[in-house]
């Protein structure tokens, strides 16, 4: 007897595993600024896509093994992962009231110097480290505006403590009544270059390519935070619906590992 559909079982097991995986993440950062939530995304694969339609022979006889191997495997299947895809819808606005909370209303990402290089985030919950330095909360300096050229280091902004810090809904960055400065802001042409690297911070991905343009007018609320787009009905059902998926892949493959024993134990040693 062939078994091969407990490698079926298992490869859904491992996928309702990895979608229990994600949504547990989601849920852990329902109150992270300006989170956005992750989803797995499956497909059945088949062997007999990689093969050419002749190649394949499907014998007119009584499934066996021996008929198995005749068709070169090409009945197996098995989920397939297709990948993680990041829902970028907006969150609610909360207001905080804070001279440093900013909120993107609509399209864009902060730019921010992290020792890997300029990488960009929605979380706006901004604060003064010990050198003046506009920081996210993580310690990452937050950059100004500036022509293309203007190496990251020179779009800090430092204020010098003689004023009271404030950030207008035009992105503009005050130190008391001097003006330091205008935050930058970029959108991105295809949202799904965009790549998850921690600290709720974003780069590309290299091998998807996206348009990069500042955004002319930016349109903040300052006073304002972004929450997560996590919905916490949504996960939680979601989660028993994965869950109850996965007890039933579990009781297929042991159904399937019931059969191989007997397969081996009782009918291989049963004398003709």
């Amino acid at each position: 007897m062939s078994t091969k559909g407990i490698f079926t079982a298992l490869s859904g097991a491992l996928a309702q595993t990895q979608k229990i995986d994600t949504i547990a993440n989601n849920i852990a950062n329902v109150n992270t600024t300006g989170f956005k939530r992750d989803q797995q995304t499956f497909g059945e694969y088949l062997t007999a896509f990689e093969k050419e339609p002749q190649v394949i022979q499907v014998p007119r006889v009584p499934a066996s093994i021996e008929s198995f191997y005749d068709m070169n495997g090409g009945d197996k299947a098995f989920v397939n992962s297709t990948g993680t895809y990041t829902n970028f819808e907006q969150g609610s606005l909360k207001h905080t009231g804070g001279k440093l909370d900013v909120a993107i209303d609509g399209a864009g990402f902060f730019e921010v110097m992290t020792p890997s290089g300029v990488q960009i985030t929605r979380a706006g919950n901004f604060t003064l480290d010990g050198d003046g330095q506009l920081v996210t909360k993580d310690g990452f300096p937050v950059l100004m505006d500036a022509a293309d050229d203007t190496p990251p280091e020179d779009r800090i902004m430092r204020f010098t403590g003689q004023g009271q810090p404030s950030i207008s809904d035009a992105g503009e960055v005050f130190d008391g009544a001097q003006n330091l400065g205008r935050l930058s802001l970029i959108q991105v042409s295809n949202p799904d270059s965009l790549l998850k690297v921690g600290s709720n911070n974003y780069t590309f991905k290299p091998e998807l390519p996206s348009e990069v343009t500042r955004v002319a007018t930016p349109n903040l609320k300052q006073g304002f935070l972004e929450t997560s787009n996590v919905n916490i009905v949504q996960e939680m059902t979601e989660m028993i619906s994965a869950q109850r998926v996965f007890e039933g892949t579990q009781k297929a493959i042991s159904a399937y590992d019931s059969m191989a024993d007997k397969s081996i134990n009782v009918i291989g040693n049963t004398k003709g």
